[in-house]
């Protein structure tokens, strides 16, 4: 069992969050392929275009960004373990 929380993203969809990825091909490559998702790149659209991108990380972890780089690209982003 794996839980992905989706930070600021609407009740379905929407919001200033990442919303927009496949999951189905994630599902499928978990089940028939043996493969468990680390991270799911999701990406915010625009008027039709990505503006960025994150990794959305399996609960309890949450991406933080690595401090270089675009903070609107996934690349730049990792998965942690939240420090409570």
């Amino acid at each position: 069992i794996a839980l992905f929380m989706m930070p600021g993203m609407n009740h379905c969809r929407g919001g200033d969050g990442p919303d927009t990825f496949d999951p189905v091909k994630v599902m499928e490559q978990w089940v028939e392929q043996g493969k468990k998702p680390t991270q799911i790149i999701a990406s915010h659209l625009r008027n039709g275009q990505v503006d960025k991108t994150r990794p959305i990380c399996p609960y309890p972890q949450v991406a933080k960004y690595r401090g270089t780089g675009d903070v609107n690209d996934a690349a730049n982003f990792t998965c942690v373990a939240e420090a409570h």
